[in-house]
C-alpha cells in the first residue's frame, strides 16, 4: 500500500513542505522560519483571541 505525501505551505514564507515525522521543523521548511515564527508569538504578533483579563500581582491578592 503507498502512503500518500501531504504537502502543505511554510505558515512563515509559503514554500511547499513536504508532511512527515522526518522533517524535523514540521510545519516549518527550515528552522528560520521555526524561528521567526516564534518570535512573532514572543513580540506578540499572533494571538490567540479571548476575553481580555487584568494582571493581578500576587502582592495585590488580598489572604483570606
Amino acid at each position: 500500500m503507498t502512503e500518500t505525501v501531504r504537502i502543505v505551505p511554510c505558515p512563515t514564507c509559503r514554500k511547499p513542505v513536504k508532511w512527515s515525522s522526518e522533517n524535523r521543523h514540521r510545519p516549518f521548511c527550515s528552522e528560520r522560519c521555526r524561528l521567526i515564527d516564534f518570535g512573532d508569538w514572543a513580540n506578540e504578533r499572533h494571538r490567540i483571541p479571548g476575553e481580555e483579563f487584568e494582571d493581578v500581582s500576587s502582592d495585590d491578592i488580598e489572604e483570606e
